[in-house]
């Protein structure tokens, strides 16, 4: 650059000098030591200097930042966190307009292996970027399963796993205080994310549901997943929940009375209570030397 600026801001007022001094103090230092001119209306570089309690940080080019609103001004949601592409990038679009997430996963050991776990921690961790400290809550999902592949077809099952799962995280939503669940859904993706399907499993509940994806198509989807450094993540070769049990000819337009009449023939609701009751907690934060930017 051929003309600078120095522009100071003060957080800490309690510094010695005010910012008009510290600019001509900075701009008279470096016109001694850099063939380089002051331009205050149009610098090439505009240097700015950000003085608080503890350090002073120097700006010679500013990013574009994610946009949106600032971090827990829109409320708070729970994310229906699974191993795949899709729901790290409904986390993150969610954090984006405002809303500090929880993320909730279900897990079905010993048919899910611990590797699972490690890899949604890791989504979780890669989500610090946005959201310094992220609660995941890991429920056991194994009984309830094996439960529903015991008394539904097959073609039945995922759409009663998601119904459970919708069950399960609006208690937990409603027991922490959570305004909204999230989940990666994108619309006619699978069979299970077709309109029909939709309203059966959304029957569930009466919390609000939002899916930042319904509109986008896998590619744009994946493209952010990349940007967000997800993707390699997702695409680790490790089974959840609803990937370890062969599904046949599973329903696109599913019928409530035929899922309700499923649901009926098992202990449903002291399977849920035992799953809520068993779930476990874990935090997952960034240092504390990243967390001091946010």
């Amino acid at each position: 650059p051929k003309t600078f600026k120095v522009i100071t801001k003060r957080k800490d007022k309690l510094f010695p000098l005010t910012s008009d001094e510290i600019n001509r103090s900075v701009a008279s230092h470096i016109l001694k030591n850099a063939e380089i001119k002051v331009d205050v209306h149009n610098p090439e570089l505009p240097l700015r200097l950000e003085i608080d309690k503890s350090r002073i940080l120097v700006v010679g080019k500013r990013y574009d930042g994610l946009g949106g609103y600032p971090l827990g001004a829109a409320g708070k949601g729970l994310v229906l966190l699974s191993g795949g592409i899709d729901s790290p990038v409904a986390a993150y679009l969610m954090i984006r307009r405002g809303i500090k997430i929880a993320a909730i996963h279900f897990a079905a050991p010993p048919y899910t292996s611990e590797e699972v776990l490690k890899k949604i921690e890791a989504l979780t961790a890669k989500l610090n970027n946005y959201q310094p400290h992220i609660r995941l809550y890991v429920v056991p999902f194994t009984k309830l399963q094996l439960a529903i592949y015991e008394h539904a077809t097959s073609g039945y099952a995922i759409t009663l796993m998601r119904r459970t799962m919708l069950r399960i995280s609006t208690v937990i939503a409603k027991r922490h205080g959570y305004k909204v669940l999230v989940t990666g859904d994108s619309l006619g993706q699978v069979s299970s994310q077709t309109l029909e399907s939709l309203v059966v499993i959304n029957e569930v509940t009466n919390y609000p549901i939002i899916r930042p994806l319904a509109t986008l198509d896998k590619n744009e989807i994946i493209k952010i997943a990349k940007d967000i450094e997800t993707y390699p993540i997702s695409i680790l070769p490790y089974e959840d929940c609803c990937t370890i049990f062969p599904v046949t000819n599973s329903v696109t337009s599913p019928k409530l009375e035929d899922a309700v009449l499923f649901e009926s023939k098992f202990d449903y609701e002291s399977l849920i209570s035992e799953a809520i009751r068993d779930t476990k907690k874990v935090d997952i934060r960034l240092d504390d030397e990243k967390e001091d930017l946010f």
